[in-house]
């Protein structure tokens, strides 16, 4: 296992869209075990592969404090939505921001779990917007996307001040 660089925004590389898998083989599953290290070393509660710079239709979570929930999203597709809800929300690719974004509030996905088995999840609250947030990541989509563009271009020039003061 190993601990992969995250792309931070602005990187065009975040707006790749991610391809399906085709199949699931022993290198798939060496790159579900690097995302779930990496995540877990950034303190995040999910990371889709596009934000290491893989493009597969792949994402991880886990929302519990002590690291024992673990999910694994292979080509998830969401099926179905309710409801509206606005959240805080941060992001491993935007470190040290967090903005309120409306999703939905209820959703069913389907998709593949880390063995390759399918299955359907209906998800509410954190775990909803969670997994709404890592398939934008699958799409090339970011969180400051929904914020006002006044507001990401300061995120973005924080962005770039920090960078610019740490090389």
């Amino acid at each position: 296992m190993a601990i992969r660089p995250i792309l931070h925004f602005p990187d065009p590389r975040l707006r790749n869209k991610a391809l399906p898998v085709a199949e699931i083989t022993d290198e798939t599953q060496r790159l579900i075990e690097d995302m779930f290290e990496t995540m877990y070393y950034d303190r995040g509660i999910g990371l889709a592969a596009t934000q290491i710079n893989v493009a597969q239709r792949i994402f991880v979570s886990d929302l519990s404090e002590d690291k024992s929930a673990p999910r694994c999203f292979i080509n998830p597709e969401i099926i179905a939505k309710e409801g509206t809800e606005e959240m805080q929300e941060g992001c491993l690719s935007v470190p040290g921001f967090y903005e309120s974004v409306q999703r939905a509030e209820r959703i069913t996905v389907k998709a593949l779990d880390q063995q390759g088995k399918p299955f359907q999840l209906e998800a509410d609250g954190l775990l909803a917007v969670c997994i709404q947030h890592e398939i934008d990541h699958l799409d090339g989509k970011l969180f400051v996307d929904y914020l006002s563009p006044l507001k990401r271009e300061r995120i973005q020039k924080k962005l770039e001040k920090l960078r610019r003061q740490t090389l």
